[in-house]
């Protein structure tokens, strides 16, 4: 036992330092992913309410595809295919040898653009759930777009959307595992290196779903929170 805390702690020999770092950069590229994804999901909702065909049907195949393939192909796609993308416009330019994506880029767009996809449906659920009436009402009043946008379609969408949200978070968050195949070290990638380093696998495994669990739970109380205080915004209203 006293070994295990030893392995794992702050100590000069102990990895916890390590894994305390792995764990904030696999906060920090599930933040920046969920937040592109909520880039790509808002346009993508937008699409899809349009009253043209066109952005409808690049909407619909944009969910369509995405959610369809293996989320590491899509990570795959992004990192070799892009890494090779940059190497043959630098040996255009003159420059020899192979120019790796960076990690932490890759999986946040890569990322983003799956949880995009997810976020696309629950943003455009949320809108069509908001009484139309509502709108009608504010238009009536001489609301321009942005003051409605900010003072009715924004809080109400948010109400709506939060359950959805708090799904595609922890989705987005233990996608991130996926992103330690760029070489990005992130908290499996760190287990995974204590592990073949120590030969004492089932310690830091057993630390990592620890620790995952950790921030899944955290992160559920934060968005039950998030919900509990918007319905009570919504009994006041």
């Amino acid at each position: 036992m006293s070994s295990t805390i030893e392995l794992l702690g702050f100590g000069q020999q102990g990895w916890g330092h390590q894994l305390l770092l792995a764990a904030l950069m696999t906060l920090a590229v599930s933040a920046s992913a969920f937040v592109t994804g909520i880039c790509f999901g808002t346009l993508g909702a937008w699409a899809k309410s349009a009253r043209t065909a066109l952005p409808r049907a690049l909407a619909d195949g944009y969910t369509t595809v995405v959610r369809g393939v293996p989320d590491l192909l899509v990570i795959y796609l992004f990192y070799f295919g892009g890494s090779s993308a940059l190497s043959a416009v630098a040996h255009g330019l003159g420059a020899e040898g192979f120019y790796g994506l960076n990690g932490f880029m890759v999986g946040m767009l890569a990322v983003g653009l799956v949880s995009g996809a997810y976020q696309t449906e629950v943003l455009r659920g949320a809108f069509n759930a908001i009484p139309h009436g509502e709108i009608d009402a504010a238009q009536a009043v001489g609301m321009g777009r942005m003051l409605m946008l900010r003072r009715v379609i924004a809080p109400r969408l948010l109400h709506y959307a939060l359950p959805g949200m708090g799904n595609v978070w922890q989705q987005v968050l233990k996608e991130s595992a996926l992103i330690s195949v760029t070489g990005l070290v992130e908290l499996m990638r760190q287990v995974h290196i204590g592990a073949g380093s120590t030969r004492r696998p089932f310690e830091f495994y057993i630390t990592g779903f620890t620790l995952y669990l950790v921030l899944t739970t955290l992160s559920g109380v934060l968005f039950r929170a998030a919900e509990n205080h918007s319905a009570r915004s919504e009994r006041r209203l």
